[in-house]
């Protein structure tokens, strides 16, 4: 199945997704060092972005968050792509200038995703990629 977004950063990336509904402040919200979420009371408080599909409504915070998405990118602890409901200019900055595709507004929202989902971001095309949901 392949939803129809906008393209926010360029650039093909595929992993496991990690879904929230709840907006990600980057500054004090995530370690950059383990990419680990350390925001008290957040859904996904523990767990860690690195390496996977980051799929969130939008951030929240200073415009310091674009360059802790910067400092997860360089310590290799990034997620490999990331999907807002709207994109607003510190995560899509962020994105743009770690070289991690995005994409946002989606067709039906986040609503149909769900964590665990292996998943294609293609930022060159605007699209979501799910193979799983091929049949759906």
């Amino acid at each position: 199945m392949i939803i129809k977004g906008r393209s926010i950063a360029k650039g093909i990336a595929s992993g496991e997704l990690i879904m929230t509904d709840a907006p990600i402040s980057f500054l004090s919200g995530v370690d950059p060092d383990t990419g680990i979420i350390i925001e008290k009371g957040h859904p996904l408080e523990g767990v860690s972005i690195a390496g996977k599909v980051l799929a969130f409504p939008f951030g929240k915070g200073s415009t310091v968050g674009s360059y802790v998405i910067y400092a997860l990118k360089k310590n290799d602890r990034a997620p490999v792509a990331m999907i807002n409901a709207e994109a607003e200019a510190i995560i899509a900055v962020g994105a743009i200038i770690s070289g991690i595709p995005m994409i946002d507004q989606l067709e039906g929202g986040l609503s149909s995703l769900k964590s665990g989902m292996a998943v294609t971001v293609d930022g060159d095309r605007g699209e979501l990629i799910c193979p799983d949901q091929a049949n759906a």
